[in-house]
């Protein structure tokens, strides 16, 4: 399948997106740039996009459900997970596809309804099963050959919430979500 872009998604693709009940993320290079700063003390930041983070609320705000599976483990998540309300947060997942399980189990989902969005080697076999499989423009070619759709915006500078609209306006919601800024 060629790969997908807001302006030339194809019919299939709008059909797997319908689907979607949960919205998955990694977090290093898809959530954040990818770069990891630490400081003279040890002391861990990253930085987050205002534009993401608004994105994650108002898929939440539609029903949708959010959750973060990333290979580290860092409290700078953990805080920013808290400030957006997402409901899973799997911090040091070495396999990802264990939380990927993990969370469609605990739900009663089918792979069909999670969509994930990824940007490196690990998030590959999640991708592989996810119903609706995205990436950052940014991603390795790797994860770009596997992707249903690729972000025309790199992690950290506004990819999540690309897909996040995306979804929306694929399912339909993105009026009912955003009424209130029409008033």
């Amino acid at each position: 399948m060629s790969k997908q872009t807001a302006s030339n998604i194809n019919a299939l693709c709008r059909e797997k997106i319908k689907r979607i009940k949960i919205l998955l993320l990694d977090v290093d290079g898809v959530l954040t740039d990818g770069r990891i700063i630490l400081d003279d003390s040890g002391k861990e930041t990253k930085s987050f996009d205002v534009k993401d983070g608004h994105g994650i609320k108002l898929i939440l705000r539609s029903g949708i459900r959010v959750g973060f599976i990333t290979s580290r483990r860092s409290a700078v998540v953990s805080k920013r997970a808290g400030e957006l309300g997402i409901e899973y947060v799997y911090q040091g997942a070495i396999n990802k596809l264990e939380a990927f399980d993990d969370i469609i189990k605990k739900n009663h989902f089918k792979e069909a309804d999670a969509a994930f969005i990824g940007d490196d080697l690990v998030d590959i076999p999640v991708l592989k099963r996810a119903g609706f499989a995205a990436c950052v423009s940014d991603a390795v070619d790797e994860v770009k050959e596997v992707a249903d759709y690729i972000a025309s915006n790199p992690g950290g500078r506004g990819a999540v919430r690309e897909v996040c609209d995306f979804i929306l306006k694929a399912q339909d919601k993105w009026s009912e979500v955003t009424k209130r800024y029409f008033i």
